[in-house]
Formats: C-alpha cells, sequence, structure tokens
C-alpha cells in the first residue's frame, strides 16, 4: 500500500522555494509544482481511465492550501462519479442530476496549464534543436523578465491582449528588438499550448493583423543598426596592419577577410572541413545560418595561412584558443581594439559586398552566393549551385589581390 505523503501546514507549504513537485498531504496526489521561475501551482496527479493524468488546480498562492485541498478532493469525487477531464464528458451527477461538466468549469477545475509552465515546456521540446546553446538561456531571462511577471501565474486560456500589452508595450520604444522578441516567443508558446489542448481561439500576440494595429512598426520606432565596417578604400592598409600581429586571433581574422566568412564558421573551423587538394573548405550545414552546407574556395594567400598556423594534437580546431577549444567570440574584435579599430569582424563581410558592387563588374548574386546567404530567385539559385564554385573562386582571388596591394606594393 503506497505510503501517505505527509500532511504540511500552510506555514509548510510557503517555506518551499526548490524546483520541483512537492506533496503536501491532505489528499492524495495533491502536489505543489515549483518553477525554477519560482513561480507555483497545485497540481494534482490521478489515474483516469488507467491513464495518470495531471490535473492543474490554479496558482499557488492565489489559490490556497485549504482550497486546493477542497477542489482536490472534489475533483476525486467527480472523476471516481465519471467526470473525464481529458475530453471534458461527465455522467449525471447523483446528487444534482445535472451535468458536471459546468460546475467544473466554473470551479475552474478543467484542464489548465499556467503559461510558466507552458513556457518551460516549449523551451524543453525546442531547445534540442536549437544550434546555439545560449538561446535556452536568452528565452528563460527574456521571458522570465519581461512576460511572467504580466502573465506567469494565469493560465493559457485566460490570456489575451491586455495582457501580452502589458508585457512588451512598456518596452517597445526603448528596447524595441527586446519587445519584438518577447512578442515572438509569447506567440511561441500560446501556439505550442493550443496545439496541446490548453487554449482555444485567436492568438493574442500575433502581429500581422493583430498587434500591428496597436503598436508601430520596429522598423518606424528604431532604424537598423548595421556592424560598423572598415572602408574599402582603407582595406589595404588594414590588412598591411593586420600581417603585423602576433597570436592566434591574427591569422584567424585574416582568413575571415579573405573567405568573407562569418566569425562563428572561421572559430570553429576544423581540419577535416579542408581539402588541401581541391583548396576548398566546406563548411556543414549545422554550422551554417541558413542551415546549408557552403563551399568556399580557397586562395593562394588563404592555403598559406593553413600551411603556417600550427597543428595541435589536443585539438581538432584550425585556429585554436590556449586550452584547445575554438576561439572566444571576442577573440578577433579584440585584434581590432588593439588595432584602434571601431568596426568589427563581422562587417568586413560588408566590406567585401560592397567592394564587389563598387569596383568589380561580378554579378551581384555571386556575392550573396559567396556570403552564404539565400538567393531569392530559386531557379537561379540552383543554377549557381552547379557552376558558382570556380567563378566565385576568381572572384575571391581578385578580392585577395586588392586587399594584399598595399603590403605587395614597394
Amino acid at each position: 500500500m503506497p505510503r501517505k505523503a505527509k500532511i504540511l501546514s500552510a506555514r509548510a507549504v510557503a517555506s518551499i522555494k526548490v524546483p520541483g513537485r512537492h506533496a503536501v498531504g491532505g489528499v492524495d496526489g495533491l502536489h505543489l509544482r515549483v518553477l525554477n521561475t519560482g513561480s507555483a501551482s497545485w497540481v494534482l496527479r490521478i489515474v483516469v481511465n488507467g491513464k495518470r493524468t495531471d490535473i492543474g488546480l490554479g496558482p499557488y498562492p492565489l489559490i490556497s492550501l485549504a482550497r486546493a485541498r477542497d477542489d482536490a478532493y472534489d475533483m476525486r469525487r467527480r472523476i471516481r462519479d465519471g467526470f473525464d477531464p481529458a475530453t471534458r464528458e461527465s455522467a449525471i451527477d447523483p446528487v444534482t442530476q445535472g451535468s458536471v461538466t459546468n460546475a467544473i468549469m466554473t470551479a475552474g477545475l478543467t484542464r489548465e496549464k499556467t503559461f510558466a509552465a507552458c513556457a518551460e515546456e516549449y523551451i524543453k521540446s525546442k531547445s534540442p534543436a536549437w544550434r546555439n546553446r545560449k538561446h535556452h538561456q536568452q528565452w528563460t531571462n527574456t521571458l522570465t523578465t519581461y512576460a511572467f511577471p504580466a502573465m506567469g501565474d494565469l493560465y493559457v486560456s485566460q490570456i489575451g491582449l491586455s495582457h501580452v500589452l502589458a508585457a512588451i508595450e512598456p518596452i517597445w520604444l526603448t528596447k524595441t528588438e527586446t519587445a519584438s522578441r518577447v512578442r515572438g516567443r509569447i506567440e511561441s508558446v500560446l501556439n505550442w499550448a493550443k496545439v496541446h489542448g490548453y487554449r482555444t481561439g485567436e492568438n493574442p500576440a500575433r502581429w500581422k493583423g493583430h498587434l500591428d494595429a496597436i503598436l508601430p512598426s520596429k522598423k518606424k520606432v528604431r532604424k537598423p543598426v548595421h556592424h560598423e565596417a572598415v572602408e574599402i578604400a582603407a582595406m589595404p592598409i588594414f590588412w598591411k596592419r593586420l600581417a603585423t600581429r602576433k597570436g592566434m586571433a591574427a591569422p584567424a581574422l585574416q582568413f575571415l577577410i579573405l573567405t568573407a566568412a562569418r566569425s562563428g564558421e572561421v572559430r570553429h573551423a576544423t581540419w577535416d572541413e579542408i581539402n588541401v587538394s581541391e583548396k576548398i573548405w566546406t563548411i556543414p550545414e549545422e554550422r551554417m545560418k541558413a542551415m546549408r552546407m557552403h563551399r568556399v574556395p580557397l586562395q593562394p594567400l588563404a592555403m598559406e595561412i593553413l600551411e603556417r598556423v600550427p597543428r595541435y594534437s589536443n585539438s581538432p580546431y584550425i585556429f585554436p584558443a590556449p586550452q584547445g577549444g575554438p576561439l572566444s567570440d571576442m577573440a578577433l574584435t579584440e585584434v581590432m581594439r588593439r588595432m584602434g579599430e571601431s568596426a568589427v569582424p563581422h562587417g568586413f563581410r560588408s566590406t567585401f559586398r560592397d567592394w564587389v558592387g563598387d569596383y568589380t563588374e561580378y554579378h551581384r548574386d555571386l556575392a550573396e552566393h559567396a556570403l552564404a546567404h539565400t538567393l531569392a530567385d530559386e531557379t537561379e539559385a540552383a543554377y549557381r549551385r552547379r557552376d558558382a564554385l570556380e567563378r566565385r573562386r576568381r572572384m575571391m582571388l581578385d578580392w585577395e589581390s586588392f586587399v594584399t596591394s598595399a603590403q605587395n606594393s614597394k
């Protein structure tokens, strides 16, 4: 026979702070569930039709311990009399001779889940597919800071426009990008909740045809801030200065410039991605922003850099940090800061794109392909996949000649 849970007092329940499920006694299966966010809610675990089921009884402390025990006892009685909380179908109440469904819905005892609980489950289900582990923390932090105070302890079935606006409107004009991300994350959580049967109706966090009629477009609130870049005309002198720098980050930055690649793609590049005989660097799809494999033709100077950097038996990376892992995301930026530059590594992609447009006759789509951007025309994109590599090789060789022109001049 299962051991009965100890009957806790209201004071003992108030002292529970550890995340998890805590039996409080008094009614079999009644638990206080505490989330990592600190919010808590009542849950009744009970077997219905041979299947173990969790039934939400409301947020704590809005629902007191005494009320939670009364509601849990009432729910167990109703289920014994034929009510199915999963389908909201019920038998005839032997006392009232009427359906108990309306009574349960009125009492707030239907299948419910708070926004905080839904957010926690959504993040848990999605995080394995996120390439960057920081996304999990970013989702948790932004929702905890901005969404949970407005709706964390509310059932998702209760959340409406006013709650969404309470979360994002105060920061829409001052932290527009953050507010936009919070809105999108609230929308995703509520969509998840609807699919899982915890709410119905339209999503109050949707933008098109809804919030766009209330809030100004983020493009009109704040102009996008572009990554600062080295001017095209200044590139040859910058390269000449960069060539004198020591350490692992300097050749990594040179390799980034020559390949027009992103910082993360270079910092996490491994030796097995390099085909020396064909002079090609193949970046796997899981490391690409567009989630498509990308081939990069390597110029003679890029190959020379690869020959010059040492290989370490304890690291697969081409440009490793001293401990053997990849260089940090600030390593390349620090090289530029020490050179007195205010520009950032990502800006070299913009410099390269401007060089192609202003200094050469190469087609814009060839430059877009070199930058691993998605081409708008699918037919053109298919064509480029077949023959663009060698054409890009010629373009990148011209780019090398341009950036090294000051170093090579007498």
